[in-house]
Formats: structure tokens, C-alpha cells, sequence
């Protein structure tokens, strides 16, 4: 059975810190759980790369073989990064069975969190020094996920319950 879980969605909706909550979660009840964060791979393994469908594709693919090489380790392994492409999805299922978690919040929400302010930088006028031209489901391509094994809609769903909801989810599905 497969034990690596793959969080996708955009900038803001709660992949890291949902992923660290049920982590701690799983943890106290004994499960061995580990988090791969995208943010944290690209300052060292993924530093080379930039954010092309290409690059980012790749950047999805050493994550995976991060995952796959600890699999053996974890009960559970939880990728945590944006994945915006299906393909690069679709490639983390069929090498290591992941399973797809999407972690949706629609714009609106994500521009009152924006807890890095990349949506105010993305919205600015497109003369704007400041502007930011590939901010992931605004100014660049986020595939919509058709089919995810669980979605999680984090609009009008508080932490708490965002994280027993992804407990039970795991627990049925990779436990």
C-alpha cells in the first residue's frame, strides 16, 4: 500500500501547516511521519532550479525520490509543495502509487491571507517594479486537480478541523 501523500494547491491554502499539524497528530498516536516541504527543498537539493514547467516538473521528481527513498522509514510521507502540473502529479502516482491531496482555497481568501504578500506583488499593475509575473494559479498555469483522492477545501474550514479531517483521511487510506 502506498504511504507517500502528495499536498497540492496554492500559495496560502495550508499545505505546510496542515501537513506539520497531522504529522504531529499522526505522531503522538505512534505512526512514524515525515514532511518533504517544497519551500524547504528549493533553498538546498532543488536550488538549482527556477520555477519553468520544465524546472518545476523536475523539482517534483526529486521530491518523489526523496519520498520513494525514505518510504521504507515512514509510515507516512507527506510532500507538501504547490505540483501545479497534473503530469507531474500523474508521475509521483505511477512511480510511488501517492496518493493526491489537494488543498483548495479560492483567490479571494488567499489575497486576505497572503501571509508572504505574493498576491498583493501579483496583482500590482504590470508596470510595477514590485510585480511578481509567476505566482502559481494567478499569472501562472495551476492545473486543477479533476480526480484527487481527498480534497480539503481550507476556505471556511477552520485548522483544527482541517487536521482531523486529513487524520481520518490518512488513517483510512494509507494506515
Amino acid at each position: 500500500m502506498a504511504n507517500i501523500i502528495q499536498f497540492t494547491g496554492l500559495s496560502g491554502a495550508g499545505k505546510t501547516t496542515l501537513a506539520n499539524q497531522v504529522k504531529e497528530e499522526l505522531s503522538l498516536d505512534g505512526y512514524r511521519v515525515t514532511v518533504i516541504d517544497g519551500d524547504v527543498y528549493r533553498r538546498g537539493l532543488c536550488k538549482d532550479l527556477g520555477f519553468s514547467r520544465a524546472d518545476r516538473i523536475e523539482n517534483i521528481r526529486r521530491l518523489g525520490t526523496v519520498a520513494g527513498e525514505m518510504s521504507d522509514y515512514y509510515d507516512v510521507i507527506i510532500i507538501s509543495a504547490i505540483n501545479p502540473y497534473q503530469e507531474a502529479r500523474d508521475l509521483l502516482k505511477q512511480q510511488y502509487q501517492a496518493l493526491l491531496v489537494h488543498i483548495d482555497c479560492d483567490i479571494i481568501t488567499l489575497r486576505l491571507r497572503d501571509t508572504k504578500g505574493l498576491y498583493k506583488r501579483a496583482f500590482l499593475p504590470n508596470e510595477h517594479e514590485d510585480k511578481i509575473y509567476n505566482l502559481t494559479g494567478v499569472n501562472d498555469v495551476f492545473d486543477y486537480p479533476e480526480f484527487p483522492d481527498f480534497r480539503l477545501d481550507t476556505n471556511n474550514i477552520d485548522i483544527a478541523l482541517s487536521v482531523q479531517l486529513l487524520k481520518k483521511y490518512i488513517l483510512s487510506a494509507v494506515l
